[in-house]
């Protein structure tokens, strides 16, 4: 069985090969005129027109060795992603190196095409070097972090439209009552006030940008996501009340077809109190896992995806 990082990681893949491309070989084929996705039929068109940005992570190795795929971004998308190459393990091969190569070309491209561009991301559980777990200690965790965020973050200053600071903070399982994932490595060297830690550096370093919390599992009228969504909304309320710099709420939308879940009410509920706290909200990404939808039919697959997509969005973009 695929782990739901797993499969996140072999869709986008994938998808990225198929996207515009393919629907447009598979219409030659079907011998139907081939749908006009360009101009202002194209994806960041149709999201301009509602006051909204449309997003696409970008996988380096596809990015530098396809410029079908690159053209593909200058078409239809308003903002920009990049899928690893900002995360920990790709920017530093070693304690005292930094790589910079493919984030640099990225933040490049989107400059040269007009294409805002996120970061992600400063701090997570995941994604860590190799050698982290025998360089980065409770004795210079504060320092190594700093010194990180401030690095990137500098580097990149005034380009990035908003950086997910903290990357799924929350994990119910570990028992603590304000569901702070206490098996992260920095919880474990730093304490609960790595969060706050983590979002006044990017400030500093950064004032521009709009400054995110990224989340998971918060989007479901489920008791487990319904546990996740209050910890996920008491962290903002606590960090608003410190006065710790925080902009957005982000809801990475990994979703599902043919299972038995359902959104709306809990859904609405996260929006508005996000919003109540004065904060966006952001979907930062956004898939649909369809491995318990019909395998023989194409088509009443793709309108069990369609039907999923369009409810979900249409369910975020019901109010402001």
């Amino acid at each position: 069985m695929l782990t739901r990082r797993e499969w996140i990681r072999q869709a986008t893949a994938a998808a990225a090969t198929a996207t515009v491309p393919a629907l447009l070989t598979a219409a030659s084929r079907a011998a139907k005129p081939s749908p006009n996705v360009a101009g202002n039929a194209s994806l960041k068109a149709h999201a301009a027109a509602r006051g909204l940005l449309a997003g696409c992570a970008v996988n380096a190795n596809l990015f530098r060795q396809d410029a079908a795929f690159r053209a593909l971004l200058t078409q239809q998308y308003s903002i920009l992603v990049p899928e690893n190459c900002m995360k920990l393990n790709q920017l530093r091969p070693t304690p005292d190196a930094y790589d910079f190569a493919d984030a640099d070309a990225l933040v490049a491209f989107a400059q040269t095409h007009n294409i805002k561009l996120r970061g992600h991301n400063f701090v997570w559980h995941e994604a860590l070097p190799t050698w982290f777990a025998a360089t980065v200690t409770k004795a210079n965790a504060r320092k190594f972090l700093i010194d990180h965020i401030t690095t990137v973050a500098t580097r990149y200053k005034g380009k990035i439209h908003s950086w997910d600071v903290v990357n799924e903070a929350i994990w119910i399982k570990d028992g603590r009552p304000d569901g702070l994932r206490t098996s992260s490595p920095w919880f474990q060297m730093l304490g609960p006030d790595y969060l706050d830690l983590a979002f006044r550096t990017a400030r500093r370093a950064d004032p521009k940008a709009l400054l995110t919390y990224n989340e998971y599992g918060i989007e479901y009228d489920t008791e487990d996501d319904s546990k996740k969504r209050a910890a996920t909304l008491a962290l903002l309320r606590r960090m608003k009340a410190a006065g710790t710099p925080i902009d957005a709420l982000g809801i990475q939308s990994h979703i599902h077809a043919g299972g038995p879940e359902t959104f709306g009410k809990g859904l609405r509920e996260l929006l508005d109190g996000a919003r109540a706290l004065g904060l966006e909200v952001f979907i930062t990404e956004l898939d649909v896992k369809d491995d318990a939808g019909p395998n023989d039919d194409i088509a009443q697959r793709d309108k069990i995806l369609a039907n999923l997509y369009r409810g979900y969005l249409n369910t975020v973009l019901e109010s402001p």
